[in-house]
C-alpha cells in the first residue's frame, strides 16, 4: 500500500543528529572549518510481492496478489550556512510496475527541503515537501507538506522531537477526497549505543478536513521502532523493526453503511540492509497491514515482501 509520506522524511532525525555532532574538515593551518556543501545520490532497483494490490488514498483493494518491479533515484544536497545552521534539499523519483495490475503502475516524484538550526542542546527545523504521483501515466495525486519542529537532548541518551504538520492533498477526478490535515506529533528516542542501537516511541494526533463531510476524521496513532547496526560478514548491517497503530473516527455518516466510519490500522514492518561491496547495498523488507473497518471495502489485510539493490555515491 502506498503512503504519501516521503521516504526522505524518515532520515530527518539522523541528519539532525549528525548535524548536532558538527562534522568538520581541517584547513591547512590546522583550524577546523565547516564542510559547506555536500552532494549525494543513489539509485536502486528491486522487486516486491504484494498479496493485495491496493490504492489506499481512494480505499480500493483488489484482493489479488501481484509482483512489481521497483526503480528509484534520489539526489540530495546539504549545505552549511554556519556552524549551527544547515539546509538539506532532496529530489526523489520512484516507479512501481506491476506484472498484471498495470492500471495501478505508479510514478512518484518528491521535492523536499529541510532547514535546521542548532541552539544549546536543542535544534529547530522547518521542512517542506511536494509530492506528485501518477497512476498508469495519468495524473492522480498531489501533496504538499509543511512542518516546523523542535528537538532537544534531555540527557546523554534521551532525545525528543515535537512537530506540527500541515498537509494539503489533491486527488485528480475525485475532488470530494481533497483534504487539509493538521497533525501534532511527539517522539522520544533512547540511544542504547548511539546510532548503533536505539529505540523510538511516538504519538500522533491528526485532524483531516475533506471536501466530503463523511471523509472528515480525527485519529490517534502510536509507533514503536527499534533500530540496530551490527557487524555481519565484516560489514556494518542495519535492521529495523517497527509497529504503527492508528485509530480513526469519522465525523459524519458514510452513505453506503448509514453510520460514521471507524478504522483501526495496525502495521508491522521489518527492514534489513547489508553493504555488499564498496557503495552497493542489498536491502530486504517485509510489511504486514491489518486494516479493520466497518466500511467493507476498507477492511482487508496486506503483506508486502521485497528486495532491492542500491548504489550510492
Amino acid at each position: 500500500m502506498f503512503s504519501a509520506t516521503p521516504r526522505c522524511l524518515g532520515t530527518l532525525l539522523v541528519c539532525q543528529l549528525l548535524f548536532a555532532g558538527a562534522h568538520y574538515s581541517c584547513a591547512q593551518d590546522g583550524t577546523e572549518t565547516p564542510a559547506r556543501t555536500r552532494w549525494s545520490a543513489q539509485v536502486g532497483a528491486g522487486v516486491e510481492y504484494d498479496t493485495n494490490v491496493s490504492v489506499d488514498e481512494v480505499d480500493l483493494s483488489s484482493g489479488e496478489s501481484d509482483y512489481a518491479r521497483v526503480l528509484d533515484f534520489e539526489l540530495g544536497m546539504r549545505h552549511k550556512f554556519t556552524e549551527h545552521t544547515q539546509l538539506s534539499v532532496n529530489y526523489d523519483i520512484s516507479q512501481s510496475d506491476y506484472q498484471e495490475f498495470d492500471r495501478v503502475d505508479r510514478l512518484t516524484q518528491i521535492v523536499g527541503a529541510d532547514l535546521s538550526t542548532k541552539f544549546g542542546k536543542g535544534s529547530a527545523g522547518l521542512s517542506a515537501h511536494y509530492i506528485d504521483s501518477q497512476l498508469d501515466g495519468d495524473g492522480f495525486l498531489s501533496y504538499v507538506r509543511v512542518s516546523p519542529s523542535i528537538s532537544r537532548f534531555l540527557a546523554q541518551k534521551w532525545f525528543t522531537r515535537a512537530a506540527y504538520v500541515y498537509t494539503e492533498r489533491t486527488i485528480d477526478n475525485r475532488p470530494e477526497r481533497n483534504a487539509d490535515t493538521h497533525t501534532g506529533e511527539i517522539d522520544a528516542y533512547y540511544f542504547h549505543r548511539g546510532l548503533r542501537s536505539y529505540f523510538n516511541v511516538g504519538y500522533r494526533y491528526r485532524d483531516e478536513d475533506a471536501i466530503a463531510p463523511e471523509l472528515d476524521f480525527s485519529a490517534h496513532g502510536i509507533k514503536l521502532r527499534y533500530i540496530r547496526r551490527f557487524a555481519m560478514f565484516g560489514r556494518q548491517a542495519k535492521a529495523e523493526l517497527a509497529m504503527r497503530y492508528e485509530e480513526r473516527d469519522y465525523k459524519s455518516p458514510e452513505p453506503t453503511i448509514d453510520e460514521p466510519r471507524r478504522d483501526d490500522r495496525l502495521r508491522w514492518k521489518f527492514d534489513f540492509e547489508l553493504p555488499v561491496k564498496d557503495r552497493w547495498t542489498w536491502q530486504l523488507y517485509y510489511s504486514y497491514g491489518d486494516y479493520v473497518s466497518n466500511l467493507p471495502r476498507a477492511d482487508f489485510t496486506q503483506t508486502i515482501v521485497g528486495t532491492r539493490l542500491q548504489f550510492a555515491w
